[in-house]
């Protein structure tokens, strides 16, 4: 809470960031008619090209060549449906090379220029994805909440609050200038602490977990910044995160990526640590007399099982991501060594060993500490243990022993 308190932004500083298309509104519109048409004819007109759109503008017919595109090209009549233009309709031509086709009746998101000519305006810029994406976020809650009832519940409440953490604190504090590395450590304390007491309940169960993330977490922010400075890791590796040093010098990329490691590995971390905790307390609940030592042999036959399934899911996680960049260097057919030494695969090896050398430490911390706490109730010499009293035989119930 203090960190949070400290780092929480006042505010994101005010950066020009006019021509990088951050200053273009959007709105929702509708496809309501597409007709086919000579690209000689559009292309020698230029009508109706709009500057910044992506699926549909027709800024790709000066790379065609003098043979011009194969195909009819398609004008296409956009109705916009939100904003104070609703009702307007612009034309965009889209040719037929063009990887995005329009079709009638397709719901699109448009883009604002106020700054342009009127016919230019507004450009097609996506698709709309809100229908699509909004039925799998409601199949995705719908199975949460039926097979895990209430706790299924209070895990959406706190993926939300997790979002929110993300978007008010974390994203803010690193445009603001703070520390990514200590941003990052605050805020993944705050999701860990929210999310764990929430979904799991105020106990020494969760405290014990929440204890294991916390330490694993920090061990793999010295780690990962100790191997992100000898690796010369800047951070800056693609167009997107150039864009970002560029429009905010400030921001320390190479923490940036940092905070991304501790981020990234803190929801496995969640997974390991509440397992093996449980685990621990399963076993006491079972032989209540076994102690710290014997609870933790058992704990940690059950966490190295866990470990071979989870160091394979980050590894393939972080490689799923990568993928498209692993197959343009197979294309390129360079050697393993080359590949590894680029930075941008660099990064994603820091990233996954780091982690899962995180969770590998959280196994045997989380196990021990769960073990020494757990065994604390264990009933001493002479006690019985709670729940294993004998109970009184009842009358007329039992087979007698022949003689």
């Amino acid at each position: 809470m203090v960190g949070l308190v400290v780092l929480w932004p006042g505010g994101a500083p005010s950066h020009e960031r006019t021509g990088v298309g951050f200053d273009r509104q959007t709105q929702q519109a509708t496809v309501a008619r597409v007709v086919e048409v000579s690209c000689s004819a559009v292309n020698a007109s230029g009508g109706g090209s709009a500057p910044g759109g992506t699926s549909g503008a027709t800024g790709g017919s000066a790379a065609l060549g003098e043979k011009g595109p194969k195909g009819p090209c398609k004008k296409a009549t956009v109705r916009v449906d939100t904003g104070k233009d609703k009702g307007r309709t612009f034309t965009e031509i889209v040719q037929p090379d063009q990887t995005r086709q329009l079709h009638q009746g397709e719901k699109v998101v448009v883009a604002y220029e106020p700054s342009a000519p009127r016919e230019l305006q507004y450009s097609v810029t996506d698709v709309s994805r809100k229908v699509p994406m909004a039925l799998l976020a409601g199949i995705f809650a719908l199975a949460v909440v039926v097979v895990g009832r209430l706790r299924g519940v209070m895990a959406l409440v706190a993926l939300a609050v997790s979002f929110l953490v993300l978007t008010l604190f974390i994203l803010p504090a690193i445009l603001q200038g703070s520390n990514p590395l200590l941003v990052a450590v605050v805020g993944s304390s705050a999701i860990m602490l929210i999310a764990l007491y929430m979904c799991h309940g105020l106990s020494a169960r969760t405290s014990v977990a929440v204890l294991g993330t916390l330490v694993s977490l920090l061990l793999i922010g010295v780690l990962g910044s100790e191997f992100i400075d000898w690796a010369a890791l800047t951070g800056n590796t693609d167009d997107s995160t150039g864009l970002i040093h560029g429009l905010y010098p400030s921001i320390d990329m190479s923490g940036l990526l940092l905070a991304g490691v501790i981020i990234g590995s803190l929801g496995v971390l969640d997974d390991v640590t509440v397992t093996q905790t449980s685990a621990v307390w399963e076993l006491h609940e079972a032989n209540p007399a076994m102690g710290w030592r014997g609870l933790y042999r058992a704990g940690i036959r059950i966490g190295r099982d866990h470990i071979a399934s989870v160091v394979n899911t980050l590894v393939l996680a972080y490689a799923g991501a990568a993928l498209p960049l692993l197959l343009l260097f197979s294309i390129a057919q360079s050697s393993v060594g080359t590949v590894a030494n680029s930075e941008l695969v660099a990064e994603e090896i820091v990233r996954t060993l780091v982690g899962s050398i995180g969770l590998v430490a959280s196994v045997p911390l989380t196990t021990v500490l769960a073990a020494v706490v757990v065994s604390a109730d264990r009933p001493g010499p002479g006690k019985t243990a709670p729940g294993a009293e004998t109970a009184p035989a009842r009358a007329g119930r039992g087979r007698r022993r022949k003689r």
